[in-house]
């Protein structure tokens, strides 16, 4: 009597979850069908065919257009430091003080003994004068005013090289202040007054850099380099942009100078040198920055938002829109792109659409509601960007893109 009542409740149970289990089946197969029967909405844009601009972008350093090691060109105590690190100096400026006092006694030994030699040598003179007058009276010898004349050229050669230990004398007293050699910045200092210094001194007293101009000098594959070459030895202005930590981070803007005449063989890369004005100084000596120059421009290229592209067991493919409202499964290859813009060497044909969001609910023949995209088209350019006439480092204002 007491397992009767438990098998019918289990019978029950079991019963309401098989009814359940039908009931929950049968709504999802209504529910597939009444999805499949809509159209999934999309957003397209259309391809399209212009001039593309191919941009590499390589590590660089900047390099000053100058940097001088200020030495002290004499040995001698160092009494002033007349800069402050990071200070802007012109060509002459004052930037040390070394003691004078023992130039200036140099100096006055050397005009003492070129004011003896030039009294010797006017005393001589005279002497010479005389004796050629008796000469002509027939009242000396020949030899004593041969003798004479050949001590005048003595006095007069000790007078030059009198008059050479005194302008040497005033150079060594010249060099006791210790001026910039170029327009630039100063770093800090490396030395502190009461410090002997001299010209054999190794690390200086302070290193100026001209950062106005400066250069940056970064490496090419060399598989890039010639056509980089071939339009640089044509005479082709070819911008060189520079960045730093990030792609909003633009530096500034230069022009590509030159090459060097070999490959790294380690690196598989030529080394290019880049100039920039650097007008606003963000281009700091010895700052590593990305370099981004213009390396082929592909004329009618097949543009295709980048978005678009789906990457398939098979390789990359994209969504085309057909006639009928339905979704194609086109397979393409690629070429070089940007953040915004793929190249697409084959497989499209400009004005299709192509379908840039929703392709993650498509499969081929999947119906569609197409909306065409807001926004700029594919980005292209029409050239490789040139130069401004007269402008020896300027902007480049093109489209740009990554290979």
């Amino acid at each position: 009597m007491t397992r009767h009542p438990a098998r019918i409740t289990a019978v029950v149970i079991l019963g309401i979850v098989i009814v359940a289990v039908v009931w929950w089946a049968r709504r999802g197969s209504v529910g597939d069908k009444s999805t499949a029967g809509q159209a999934v909405p999309v957003v397209v844009d259309s391809v399209r065919q212009g001039s593309f601009v191919v941009w590499q972008s390589q590590p660089g350093t900047v390099v000053p257009a100058n940097s001088v090691v200020v030495r002290s060109h004499v040995d001698g105590t160092l009494t002033r430091i007349a800069f402050t690190g990071g200070q802007a100096v012109k060509q002459g400026d004052l930037l040390a003080e070394i003691d004078p006092r023992p130039f200036q006694a140099q100096l006055q030994l050397a005009n003492g003994d070129l004011a003896r030699s030039q009294a010797q040598l006017a005393n001589a003179e005279d002497t010479l004068k005389h004796y050629q007058a008796l000469q002509a009276q027939d009242s000396i010898s020949r030899q004593r005013v041969a003798d004479q004349q050949s001590l005048v050229l003595q006095y007069a050669a000790e007078v030059k090289a009198g008059q050479g230990r005194v302008g040497s004398a005033r150079l060594q007293l010249s060099a006791t202040r210790i001026t910039s050699p170029i327009a630039g910045t100063v770093g800090l200092r490396r030395v502190d007054p009461g410090n002997l210094v001299g010209p054999s001194d190794a690390r200086g007293i302070v290193v100026v850099t001209q950062s106005q101009p400066s250069k940056v000098v970064f490496s090419v594959p060399v598989n890039a380099v010639s056509q980089v070459l071939e339009r640089l030895h044509g005479g082709a202005c070819i911008p060189v942009e520079a960045y730093g930590d990030g792609a909003d981070d633009r530096l500034g803007s230069g022009r590509l100078l030159g090459a060097n005449n070999q490959v790294d063989p380690g690196t598989g890369t030529v080394k290019f040198e880049a100039g920039f004005a650097n007008a606003n100084g963000a281009l700091l000596p010895n700052q590593f920055v990305t370099a981004r120059l213009p390396v082929e421009v592909l004329p009618q290229a097949i543009l295709v938002p980048a978005a678009a592209i789906q990457q398939g067991a098979d390789g990359p493919f994209v969504y085309v829109v057909k006639g009928d409202k339905t979704a194609a499964v086109t397979p393409v290859k690629v070429g070089p792109g940007d953040g915004t813009t793929t190249v697409v060497t084959a497989g499209l044909a400009p004005a299709t659409k192509v379908v840039v969001e929703g392709a993650d609910r498509l499969r081929a023949g999947t119906a569609v509601d197409a909306t065409m995209a807001a926004g700029p088209a594919p980005a292209s350019a029409d050239a490789v960007p040139a130069c401004r006439p007269g402008d020896a480092h300027p902007p480049a204002r093109t489209t740009t893109a990554h290979p």
